[in-house]
C-alpha cells in the first residue's frame, strides 16, 4: 500500500526529530525514476543517488570514474520519482576536493540542475570548510566518514575503519567537527559499533549506519546488492531482501526459449 500520500515531506528537521524521538531513519541508494517511485511510495525517508551508481550501473570497476553529469542525469531522474522522500546527491570523486569554490559550485548543481534536497560529501575536519561554505550558501549537506570509498587507495583497500584507539578519536573528532560545520547527519560505514554507538550519543545530529551496527540513528544499503541484484562482490553488512537478480535469468532465459520455440507470441499476445 502506498504511504507517501499520507506523511509528510522528510526535511532536514525532521530527520533531526527522528533523531529525538528514536524513530529509525531509512535510506536506499537509488539512480531511476521506477525504482525511486517505488522506494517513496513504500514510504522510505532518504534516497541517496549514490556514486555507487558507478558500479552497479556504469559498470566500473570503483566510484572514481564517475563524473558530475552522470551524476546530474541519474539525480534528475530520481528527483522526477519521488514526492515524500529527501532525495540526497552524492557529491562524486574529485568534484569538492579541489577548492571550496569548485565544491560550492557543483553542490548548487546538485539543486539547481537535478532538484536534489541536499548533498553527501566523504571527508573529516579536511572538509570541514568546504562543508560550511555549502551549508552557508542554503544546501544541506551530510557528511560521510569511516570507510570513505573515494578515499579506498588511500585507505589500503576495502577494510573496517577506526579499530584502534588512535584511529576511533580521530573518527569521533572529524564527527563532531562535521556537526560544527553545519552537517545535517552522517553517513558511518564500516566502523565497529561499539564506535558508532558513542559517536551517534555524541551527537545531536542523526547517524546513519552502513556496517557500523544497529545503534546507529538510520540505515543505508545500496539497492542493488539489498535487491541480490549485484554479485561482483559481497560484504559482511549487506543482507538481502530479494534475489531479483537469480528471478531475472530465469525471466530472460524463459523468453529466450520461448521465442525460439515459437511460444511466444501466442494467439493471446497477438492482433
Amino acid at each position: 500500500m502506498s504511504k507517501q500520500g499520507t506523511m509528510p515531506k522528510v526535511t532536514t528537521m525532521s530527520v533531526r526529530q527522528m533523531k529525538k524521538t528514536g524513530d529509525k531513519i531509512t535510506m536506499l541508494t537509488a539512480y531511476d525514476f521506477v525504482t525511486a517511485s517505488l522506494m517513496d511510495e513504500a514510504g522510505i525517508d532518504i534516497i541517496l543517488v549514490g556514486d555507487s551508481l558507478g558500479m552497479v550501473v556504469m559498470g566500473y570497476e570503483s566510484t572514481l570514474p564517475v563524473t558530475m553529469d552522470e551524476m546530474i542525469h541519474h539525480t534528475k531522474a530520481v528527483t522526477r520519482g519521488t514526492k515524500r522522500a529527501m532525495v540526497i546527491g552524492d557529491m562524486p570523486f574529485m568534484s569538492y576536493q579541489v577548492s571550496v569554490e569548485h565544491a560550492l559550485t557543483n553542490a548548487g548543481r546538485f539543486m539547481k540542475e537535478a532538484g536534489a534536497h541536499g548533498v553527501k560529501l566523504e571527508g573529516g575536519r579536511e572538509m570541514a570548510e568546504n562543508v560550511r561554505k555549502i551549508v552557508e550558501s542554503g544546501i544541506p549537506v551530510m557528511g560521510h566518514l569511516g570507510l570513505t570509498p573515494q578515499s579506498v587507495h588511500q585507505l589500503g583497500g576495502y577494510r573496517v575503519q577506526g579499530k584502534d584507539k588512535s584511529a576511533a578519536r580521530r573518527i569521533l573528532d572529524d564527527a563532531k567537527i562535521l556537526e560544527q560545520a553545519g552537517a545535517f547527519s552522517l553517513v558511518l560505514e564500516c566502523v565497529p559499533a561499539s564506535l558508532a554507538k558513542e559517536i551517534t550519543s555524541s551527537l545531536t545530529i542523526p547517524t546513519i549506519g552502513i556496517g557500523a551496527g544497529v545503534q546507529c540513528d538510520g540505515q543505508v544499503l545500496v539497492v542493488n546488492d539489498m535487491l541480490g541484484m549485484f554479485d561482483m562482490f559481497t560484504t559482511k553488512f549487506v543482507k538481502r531482501y530479494a534475489e531479483l537478480g537469480k528471478e531475472m535469468r530465469r525471466a530472460f532465459s524463459q523468453y529466450i526459449e520461448e521465442v525460439k520455440k515459437e511460444k511466444f507470441p501466442s494467439d493471446a499476445h497477438s492482433f
